[in-house]
């Protein structure tokens, strides 16, 4: 892990013991994994099927089953979970803004965070981050070390987190994104993540791409399952789980984020609504802002690409331009199927 990244104090040295039990453990899930049905993958290496979900074994590893198996959730923490390509690094900085504004109240500054990280290094994604074996090698993070309440994330579905967030009470903020929106976004980020890993690949097209999400062997897909999975967590549990459409949070930023600010348990004061400091967020975690930072054009991430991957458009019925109507009519009758009798229109 880079040396610059704030949670880099989750893995420091353990003793011989420990690193070999650390070792036996990611043994075993290899494994499992080893064992677990595969299809070929976006990149070189296959995807695995784990609890009726896809992961690519290359972008996480084997770090899904190692979160399911080894995390351990506190009652303080809150959880960012999303699809893919559905606003997650949007999340994460409006999350990061809102829970640590006591402590970076100068959102104009030049100090805050957010100008010096991306919101991916700022809010770790358990199974990409933390629990990868790929990434970080055959190390079980200690994140107890983190101060409390902690920020963390995934794109985990609800069903495979483990037991604890679940029973502890801890709070989960879930956000999915329109169908066509996401399927467009989710082409162009894998192409980059693609060409990375893999010079000698060439783009996928969004023929194979729509073919691909249409049967659900998306990354974490299929989506509306994934997405069925936090809505009905969220009617079950309301005081735990938030559901947020990310085309609601563009149409009302400030509506949303003092619910989000309300759930996580740091609404705001009548005075800070006052002095402007919901204003102060939304324009500091805006896409025109986030995006012309240098961290977010210049830095990379875990996998080697630049973070300009997460800033493409963040238009909404930005599909538009790209699907035809064949294919837009079918992922409303694909969506209007998952989704009959539930409520959820995605």
């Amino acid at each position: 892990m880079a040396d610059n990244t704030p949670y880099k104090t989750c893995f420091l040295p353990k003793s011989k013991e420990e690193e070999e039990e650390d070792e036996r453990i990611y043994k075993r899930l290899k494994e499992i994994v080893a064992t677990l049905p595969t299809i070929k993958g976006w990149s070189s290496n296959p995807m695995y099927q784990y609890q009726g979900f896809w992961y690519s074994s290359d972008l996480v590893g084997v770090g899904p089953l190692a979160v399911h198996d080894h995390f351990k959730a506190h009652t303080t923490d809150v959880l960012l979970a999303a699809t893919p390509k559905s606003g997650t690094t949007w999340l994460k900085s409006l999350a990061f803004a809102v829970m640590n504004r006591k402590s970076h109240p100068s959102l104009d500054g030049r100090q805050h965070p957010l100008l010096k990280f991306n919101s991916h290094d700022l809010v770790p994604t358990l199974e990409l981050r933390l629990y990868n074996n790929n990434h970080n090698g055959d190390r079980i993070p200690n994140l107890d070390i983190l101060l409390s309440p902690r920020l963390l994330a995934t794109h985990m579905p609800y069903t495979s987190l483990p037991q604890s967030v679940t029973h502890s009470g801890c709070r989960i903020i879930y956000i999915c994104r329109n169908i066509n929106d996401t399927l467009v976004s989710y082409w162009h980020f894998f192409n980059r993540v693609r060409s990375k890993n893999n010079s000698s690949m060439g783009p996928i097209t969004l023929e194979e791409t729509f073919e691909w999400f249409c049967e659900g062997k998306s990354e974490y897909g299929p989506l509306w399952d994934q997405a069925l999975g936090y809505w009905k967590g969220s009617l079950d549990r309301p005081q735990n789980v938030l559901f947020l459409k990310y085309d609601d949070l563009q149409e009302e930023p400030v509506l949303h984020l003092k619910r989000m600010a309300e759930f996580m348990g740091c609404p705001f004061s009548s005075m800070e609504e006052k002095e402007g400091m919901v204003d102060q967020i939304i324009k500091l975690c805006s896409f025109e802002n986030l995006s012309n930072l240098a961290v977010n054009k210049t830095a990379t991430n875990h996998l080697g690409v630049t973070y300009d991957a997460y800033f493409r458009q963040g238009k909404v019925g930005d599909s538009m331009s790209y699907l035809t109507s064949e294919m837009m009519e079918e992922l409303h009758h694909i969506t209007e199927q998952k989704l009959h009798g539930s409520g959820l229109t995605l």
